[in-house]
């Protein structure tokens, strides 16, 4: 059977293993954004807990007649506020991974109906203690209002991280467009181009690597920025574009790879590493005539991927203006995929330009089939 066949008649299978793949990654192939928040992410809870202690803290200031009042209602508020809170951001970190992908509809009932059902058992335990003497129906009305209110207030964070995901959209179409109009310069092409042409002679295959390269570049500039890759396939990428920049810049670029380390199997979005590495030739090796040298150092401390970058400062500023989306948009697309836990960091240290990236480590939990590999020698 021909790939293309076998492929459609993946996708036709129900229940496969394919098409659990295929709604898995539905996200990166442009679908809606998923409704539930990744509750397992620090900066989101702190989000969550914050403005609900305040808006509770505000509650009971309001409701009371003075500062002593004020604090008894709002421990009785946080006897049934905090338990609900917490055990919905952990319901809710698990059920994201399973819902994610599926119809709207059912991911809004998971985002509303967990907390609301919390809510629910939460308001039965804790009205035998604090409203003990309530007859049938005022204890209905006690329940139902607070498993409603539950479900309103988890409504409104849901829509608010929604609408907050998709504020930060644009900064998805600006590395499509970075990395169409910024990556893929056509001084970069036609450099390129101009480079395997004097290799077609002298040495014919290496100007056949070089060309490989390029397609493959191509094939990754054309992906959904927003798609999640291994890092092996990420550094792969940057190794490509490097030998490439090798043929025009010759004994001037050196790269130092420090990746013993490095998980390979860490996730990260598409095309991160490889425009920093960009940014570290262009500013640190294009302006200077003498040997330039670049570290790239990948490790893993303890449940955290960290990307080091160090390039030489060039005495002359670069003849070509910088791209000043690039830092920018890296940083944008870590605040939309990782919140706090990410961060991005530069500066100057013993005479070199550092920079470090540092984000959570989160494997790939599908089977590639085909990895990528670089071959210098090829």
């Amino acid at each position: 059977m021909a790939p293309s066949d076998a492929k459609s008649a993946d996708y036709k299978a129900p229940g496969t293993a394919a098409e659990q793949a295929t709604k898995a990654r539905r996200q990166t192939e442009g679908g809606s954004s998923p409704i539930i928040p990744d509750t397992c992410n620090l900066g989101i809870v702190l989000r969550v807990l914050v403005p609900l202690n305040l808006l509770g803290a505000l509650a009971a200031v309001v409701s009371s007649a003075g500062p002593l009042d004020a604090v008894n209602l709002f421990l009785s508020l946080a006897v049934l506020l905090e338990p609900v809170a917490l055990g919905s951001l952990a319901a809710l970190c698990v059920a994201r991974k399973v819902v994610n992908g599926m119809a709207q509809q059912v991911q809004w009932g998971v985002a509303v109906g967990v907390p609301a059902l919390l809510a629910l058992a939460a308001s039965v335990v804790v009205q035998r203690f604090a409203q003990p003497d309530l007859s049938a129906v005022e204890l209905t009305w006690w329940v139902l209002t607070r498993t409603f209110v539950a479900g309103v207030v988890a409504w409104g964070f849901a829509e608010f991280f929604r609408l907050r995901a998709r504020a930060y959209s644009p900064s998805f179409s600006e590395a499509r467009l970075q990395a169409l109009q910024a990556r893929i310069r056509p001084h970069f092409l036609f450099n390129s181009l101009n480079a395997v042409l004097g290799l077609m002679r002298s040495d014919p295959r290496r100007a056949e690597a070089t060309l490989e390269n390029l397609a493959d570049l191509f094939r990754v500039f054309m992906r959904d920025a927003r798609e999640l890759v291994p890092l092996d396939d990420e550094v792969v990428t940057c190794k490509e574009y490097l030998a490439i920049e090798q043929i025009r810049l010759g004994d001037r670029l050196k790269v130092v790879w420090q990746v013993d380390q490095m998980p390979g199997d860490a996730l990260l979005p598409s095309l991160l590493l490889q425009p920093l590495i960009e940014n570290a030739v262009h500013h640190g090796i294009e302006p200077s005539s003498e040997t330039g040298v670049i570290e790239i150092v990948v490790t893993r401390p303890g449940e955290r991927v960290r990307v080091e970058i160090v390039n030489p400062i060039a005495a002359t500023p670069p003849v070509r203006p910088g791209n000043q989306m690039a830092l920018s948009n890296v940083r944008e697309r870590l605040m939309l995929l990782y919140d706090m836990e990410a961060e991005l960091q530069t500066g100057i240290e013993n005479g070199r330009f550092r920079l470090l990236l540092e984000f959570p480590y989160r494997k790939e939990r599908r089977r590639r089939d085909v990895r990528r590999y670089f071959d210098p020698d090829r």
